[in-house]
Formats: C-alpha cells, sequence, structure tokens
C-alpha cells in the first residue's frame, strides 16, 4: 500500500490555544465581530475544513495531503509567503543609500482611545507620522524623502503598545527633481525636535476628529488629557543607519507581516495555562511568562485591526501613485542601470530558494515528482470547533 504523508501538526500554536479555551473566553469576554472571524480563520487554518488537495507521487506512488490556509493577516502560520512575495517585490525599489530606522511611539495614556477607536486613531497615527517626516525631509534636506511604515501594536508581552517602524531612504529629491540630496553621515534628524513636531500634529489631528465627531469624549476629558499628554515626552527613536543594500531586505523583513506573536514563541499549554516566552530589553535575556489561557486569547485579540486597514504604507517618492517613475528619475540622478523587472516566482521556486527542498520531489522514494491527484473542497469535513459554524 502506498504511504499516505499528513500534515504536521505536532507544533503547539494560538489555534491550539482557540480551540481548548474560546468558549471559556466566551464566559469572561463577549467576542466581537471582528474577532469572531480571527477566531473563525485561525480555527480552520490548514484543517480539512478549508479544503485541499492530494498529490501523488509519480514513481512510487505515495500520496500527500495539504489543506489550505486561512489567508488572515492575524493568523501567525500565514505570514511567511505573503512576506517573502512581498520582498520580493521591494528588491527592485531599493538605492544605493543608507536607509535609517525610526520608530513612533505613542503615550500609553493613548491606549484605552485607540482601543475603543482604532480605525480613527491609527489613521491619525499614520498621518502625524509621515506629516512630520516629510516635513522635516522639505525643512533640513530641501527635498522629498522616501519611507515605508509598518504599523505593530504589541510590546513582547501582547500588551497594547502602539508604534510606527518606519525605513526611511538617506536622501530626498529636490523639488525640481533635478538632484538627489543624500543625508550627511550617520545622521538624519533630531530626535527631540521630531518628537516635538510629531506630538503637535498628533494632537492638532486628534482634536480634528474630535471637532468632526469620529471621536467623542465626555465633558472636559479631551482637554484633561491633552493636558497630561503635554506633560510627558513622546518618544521618537532614530537608529543607526543600514549601511548595505543587500540587507535592507533582511532588515525588512524583521518587521513586515509580523503578528502580535509567532506560534514558535508559545512553549506550553497546561490547565488552562499559557506558557510563552518574551524578550527583556532591559536585561537583554529572554524570559518566560505564564498567563491564563483565557488572558492570552484577551492579549492576542487586542491587536486586531479594523477590516481593510493598511498597516503597510509607501510616502514621498516611495508613494504608490508614482512609485516606478520617482524610482526611475532618482536612479538616472545616480548614474544606475533601471533593474530587470523578473517574473512572479512560483511557491515551488520560493521554498527552494528559502529552505532548500524541492517540494515537488517525493519525500519518501525521492525519485518521482508529486503530481496533482486530487482536489478536496471547501466543506467537505466538520469545523473542528462549534464556533467555527457560526464565525463567519
Amino acid at each position: 500500500m502506498a504511504p499516505i504523508i499528513l500534515p504536521k501538526t505536532d507544533r503547539l500554536t494560538v489555534a491550539h490555544i482557540l480551540k481548548e479555551h474560546i468558549i471559556d473566553y466566551q464566559k469572561h469576554y463577549p467576542l466581537w465581530h471582528e474577532h469572531r472571524k480571527i477566531v473563525y480563520d485561525l480555527l480552520n487554518c490548514r484543517t480539512p475544513y478549508l479544503g485541499g488537495h492530494i498529490d501523488r507521487c509519480d514513481h512510487c506512488g505515495a500520496l500527500r495531503i495539504t489543506y489550505h490556509s486561512c489567508r488572515n493577516r492575524h493568523c501567525p502560520t500565514c505570514q511567511h509567503m505573503p512576506r517573502e512575495r512581498w520582498l520580493e517585490q521591494r528588491k527592485q525599489e531599493i538605492l544605493p543609500a543608507d536607509y535609517f530606522h525610526v520608530v513612533f511611539t505613542l503615550p500609553h495614556e493613548l491606549n484605552t482611545v485607540v482601543l475603543n477607536n482604532k480605525k480613527v486613531m491609527l489613521a491619525i497615527l499614520f498621518k502625524a507620522a509621515s506629516q512630520t517626516l516629510l516635513t522635516f525631509g522639505e525643512n533640513e534636506l530641501g527635498g522629498k524623502l522616501g519611507f515605508i511604515t509598518t504599523l505593530h501594536t504589541w510590546d513582547q508581552k501582547l500588551n497594547a503598545h502602539f508604534h510606527l517602524h518606519c525605513l526611511v531612504a538617506g536622501g530626498a529629491v529636490s523639488p525640481d527633481g533635478s538632484r538627489w540630496i543624500p543625508c550627511k553621515g550617520n545622521y538624519l534628524f533630531n530626535e527631540r525636535a521630531l518628537s516635538l513636531v510629531f506630538r503637535g500634529k498628533f494632537m492638532e489631528l486628534m482634536k480634528k476628529a474630535c471637532q468632526c465627531n469620529d471621536l467623542k469624549f465626555a465633558g472636559d476629558q479631551f482637554n484633561r488629557l491633552k493636558s497630561r499628554l503635554y506633560e510627558k515626552p513622546w518618544i521618537i527613536d532614530v537608529r543607526d543607519p543600514v549601511k548595505k543594500p543587500e540587507h535592507v531586505l533582511e532588515y525588512l523583513a524583521r518587521y513586515t507581516h509580523r503578528v502580535a506573536i509567532a506560534n514558535s514563541r508559545i512553549k506550553a499549554l497546561t490547565d488552562g495555562m499559557v506558557t510563552f516566552t518574551f524578550k527583556n530589553r532591559k536585561k537583554n535575556r529572554t524570559e518566560t511568562l505564564t498567563v491564563t489561557a483565557v488572558e492570552f486569547i484577551r492579549r492576542f485579540l487586542l491587536h486586531s485591526l479594523p477590516k481593510r486597514f493598511v498597516r503597510i504604507r509607501h510616502y514621498g517618492f516611495l508613494a504608490n501613485r508614482n512609485r516606478s517613475a520617482n524610482l526611475a528619475a532618482i536612479r538616472q540622478l545616480m548614474g544606475l542601470i533601471d533593474p530587470i523587472d523578473k517574473a512572479v516566482a512560483t511557491v515551488e521556486s520560493m521554498m527552494q530558494q528559502l529552505t532548500g527542498t524541492d517540494i515537488t520531489v517525493c519525500p519518501c522514494c525521492k525519485k518521482g515528482k508529486m503530481l496533482l491527484y486530487r482536489e478536496i473542497p471547501k466543506g467537505w469535513a466538520r469545523p473542528p470547533n462549534p464556533l467555527a459554524f457560526v464565525a463567519a
């Protein structure tokens, strides 16, 4: 009889915790609509319920069953291939210049407001940060910057911690488009000055949102919150530049397409308690934290994003509308040749490049090729949890 290769399920994942304890979570907290969709997708991810396909070896007849992924952007299991495809597209956009990593962090006094008004407040965060960098580019360098921003909403313990990671090209295009103006040495902008301007722009945008009733505060709450926010410094971190262009994408990969916690950080699920690792940056070491499964799910769901909210954005000369034309003009100013467009890589070729494994070769006999034998239709099996019947 030909061997049958089943999907591996031995690793502990967020989905395992949801499957075992989502009912317990619902006894303590309501499961809002946007959370319900996330739970539904993660419970069904790579299970027979989503369907899949069966490959068959043309030499030994071995069968390999593969189930479809949910492709939810909150799913820790589904981010690797989208990240690699996105990075592959960015390769042609990297310029031979230093790249600076700038992090804009919101004070924790705003956490409650953001959690209850994510769409409005996160849009304000993107707008205030991008306007700040573009203003400094015009005033300090005399031209238009180009940068990529990525939203993160968590800290290492899964608590709310709203911040933007920005990768800024170390130079600007002059207003008339005739010159490329590079940054001087390892210096981009002054952190203190960035902080003051960012705070001012953020609070002004927040004030306008209140005037338009996009944000609502009872009585004098907004003015009191505003006073507290102006009493403390806002943290802006300008890190040392990435010097070599070939390292820029590797650097980018640390921050794009990440979710609140990777499955590899989850170490144990025992008697309703979850143990996971986190980085203690003050002590520069990795430690473990144990919380109840209900608390783990609550923290994980804190980081859900509004529907269709874009968490990776491009600004300045890297803005989507004119990116290709702008980059072509900059390369001409630098005396560079435009890169040749590459065909979209297949899943098989990307897996070969990333892991060194040819997934088309039979893992049993190592001789034959795995060819599509049969499609598995979606919904042919029951969902793995009663909640999945009504979650979509």
